[in-house]
Order: structure tokens, then C-alpha cells, then sequence
């Protein structure tokens, strides 16, 4: 029997999903005997020393988790596959937990671009990998398309809600917000409820990891984006059964993706002036899966094709038939990500009716074809 020590904290959503994907996988190949330290064995004194000795008695065959980056020196000592939860770098002695954080990132700047915002913010935490390279992916992306980008990073300890408060007050408004996590995004949801800051009308934030309890003590509650992070567990205890069996020492990464967004009411609105074109929008988004004609969608509103189409490539910046397009690309990649389900039915379940030129169609809006993109997130 397989015996791993984990430096895992349950208190965050994100932590328990990794269990999870740990636990499927132990149910399915093991049983594995899972043994979790408590998370206060990082602070103070000599804990680290304490926690190898532990595994040394123990006969741990394995460790995963979260260790103190100036001490992993000391986990060569074990001589056992470690496996570590990135904070402040990767390893590049042992195997890392890590993710995309940088297409992300992206992922933020692709939702907010398509609410037509123009000003973009991120607030997040100094020299935290996870968090620094998820607003860099987010400022590359706003930049690429002309967008205007204000950050915030604050240390890795200590509360400066004052000083947060004042700099989202600075901000320009509408402004779309996007926040290293869902802990990060319910503070400012916090702060700007006492700054007398409307969400979403002057300030849409977004957070990551879709932690429900998080994101709906907020009020309003916060969208988020979902990570892949229950099979992130499993692949992880899949490599290390891997490299125990074969006695194979080499690391391995383990990159955890985003799949979606969660879309809450914190973000539950489009920077479009005319009502007419916001109608269009909010009409395509709820039908994108039905088979509509332009005829469906121009009896909305009380005008000429000629008038309505010109006004909503002014808000929009592409036509309504191009929006209706990148609409169904989008949840047809979302389908690509998180199921294995035949290619022609996804493309039919998202309300295209041709599959010749869908292809063609999906390579235009993403730049890679759809087996290509689905093989970037193949399930586990």
C-alpha cells in the first residue's frame, strides 16, 4: 500500500478539490493511505525538520504539498518523490502542482473584452507565482487589444484596505476588475461596499477557483473562473504511482487549467450604452443554441436591419451574425475542454446546424482547430 503525507489545507475549495481528485484516484488504483499534517506545521521553530521526521518513521513513499520555499533543500533528504504546491516559484529540483496561470489570465481580459469594457484592473499579491503570472497573462491580453490596464499588488502580509480603497476609487468607472482569487475579490467586493462603490454598474470583479462559499457571502456574489482542479489531484497521484513502481526519480509537472467561468452577478453586465444592442446580446447569450436566423434576432428591436446593424458594430466592434458565431465557438470550446463527447454532437448542441465549415469557423475565433484545441484539455 501506497503511503503519502500531505501538507494539503482543507480550508480553501481549491485545496479540497485536489482531495478529491487524490481520493478518485486512490478508490480506483489503491487503496492509498493518505496521512494529512496540520497546516500549522509550516510556522515557527523547527517544523519543517519535525515534518521529515514524521515521514521518515511514518515510511512515507510519498509528500505533497505546500513547504516553506527557502527550506526545500531539506526535502532531499527523504529520498522519496516530492511533489509541492507552488508559491513564490516552481521547483526545479522536485515535481510541482502548478497551473496555467498566465492563460488565465487571458481567459479574464477574452470575458471582459466581450462586455466591451475598454479599462481593465488587477489586484493581486507581490512575488506570489500563481499571482503574478495570472496578471501578466491579463495585462498581455488587454494590451494586445488596446486596452487601458491599473494594478494593484499588495504585500504578502498585512491588510492595506485603506490604501485599496483608495486606489479603487481612482480608478476609472465602468472598470472591469480581475482578482488573483475569490478570497482577493470578496475583499474588494467588501471594500468597495464600504466605499459606497456600486458592482457591477461602476466596478465588475472577478475572482478564480470558484469557491461557492466565497463567492456568495458576497453580496452581490462574485463570478469566478473554474480551474481543473480536481483532476489535477488525480493526475498527480497517477504520475507519482508512475515514478513509485518504476523507481523512476525524475519531476514531473502537473498544470492545472482554467475550464470556464461561473458567472455571478458581480459581473452580470455589459459596457454597452444602447439598450437596443444590449437587448441583441442578452438575447443571442440566452438562444446562441436554438436554430436562429437573423430574422429571429432583428424582430427585437423596432428598426431597420441596415440601422440595427451599424449601431451594434459601433458598441460591438463585429457583426451580429459574428457575435452569434463566436458565442457558439466558445461554449463549443467549453465543451471541447470538459467532455469527451463526438465532435458532431457538441457542434450540433451548441446550435450549429452545419459541421463542414465549423472547423474553418473555430480556427478564425481560437487560431488552432478544434482536435487541437481539444487536446490541450484532454479529460484525465
Amino acid at each position: 500500500m501506497i503511503k503519502v503525507l500531505l501538507l494539503i489545507d482543507c480550508a480553501s475549495e481549491h485545496d479540497r478539490k485536489l482531495l478529491r481528485g487524490m481520493m478518485r484516484y486512490s478508490k480506483e488504483q489503491g487503496p492509498w493511505l493518505f496521512y494529512r499534517l496540520s497546516p500549522d506545521f509550516r510556522y515557527g521553530g523547527n517544523r519543517e525538520e519535525w515534518a521529515l521526521q514524521w515521514a521518515r518513521e511514518w515510511k512515507a513513499d510519498a509528500l505533497i504539498g505546500r513547504w516553506d520555499d527557502r527550506k526545500t533543500d531539506l526535502l532531499r533528504q527523504l529520498d522519496i518523490p516530492v511533489v509541492l504546491q507552488n508559491n513564490r516559484s516552481r521547483s526545479d529540483i522536485f515535481s510541482n502542482l502548478t497551473g496555467d496561470y498566465h492563460s488565465t489570465g487571458k481567459m479574464a481580459a477574452q470575458y471582459f473584452r466581450k462586455k466591451l469594457y475598454t479599462d481593465y484592473a488587477f489586484f493581486g499579491i507581490k512575488d506570489i507565482v500563481w499571482s503574478e503570472e495570472r496578471c501578466k497573462g491579463y495585462e498581455e491580453e488587454v494590451r494586445t487589444h488596446g486596452g487601458r490596464f491599473y494594478s494593484y499588488m499588495e504585500p504578502e502580509a498585512g491588510d492595506e484596505r485603506e490604501k485599496i480603497m483608495e486606489w479603487l476609487m481612482s480608478l476609472p468607472k465602468p472598470v472591469s476588475l480581475f482578482c488573483c482569487d475569490d478570497a482577493h475579490a470578496l475583499f474588494i467586493t467588501e471594500t468597495c461596499k464600504i466605499a459606497g462603490i456600486s458592482i457591477p454598474e461602476e466596478i465588475a470583479v472577478l475572482g478564480v477557483d470558484d469557491d461557492e462559499l466565497l463567492c456568495d457571502i458576497s453580496d452581490p456574489a462574485i463570478s469566478s473562473i473554474k480551474m481543473d482542479v480536481e483532476n489535477g489531484g488525480y493526475m498527480t497521484c497517477r504520475l507519482l504511482n508512475e515514478r513509485i513502481h518504476k523507481r523512476d526519480p525524475r519531476p514531473f509537472n502537473v498544470v492545472i487549467k482554467p475550464l470556464d467561468i461561473k458567472e455571478r452577478a458581480s459581473t452580470l453586465i455589459y459596457n454597452i450604452k444602447d439598450k437596443r444592442v444590449l437587448d441583441i446580446i442578452r438575447f443571442i447569450d440566452a438562444h446562441y443554441y436554438e436554430d436562429l436566423g437573423m430574422a429571429d434576432i432583428l424582430s427585437r428591436v423596432p428598426l431597420s436591419r441596415r440601422s440595427i446593424e451599424m449601431k451594434f458594430r459601433q458598441e460591438v466592434g463585429m457583426t451580429i451574425y459574428q457575435y452569434l458565431l463566436s458565442v457558439r465557438v466558445d461554449h463549443l470550446a467549453y465543451l471541447l475542454r470538459t467532455t469527451s463527447q463526438p465532435f458532431s454532437e457538441a457542434v450540433y448542441k451548441v446550435g450549429f446546424r452545419d459541421s463542414v465549415n465549423v472547423a474553418r469557423v473555430f480556427r478564425k475565433f481560437k487560431g488552432c482547430s478544434p482536435s487541437e484545441y481539444r487536446n490541450r484539455y484532454c479529460a484525465i
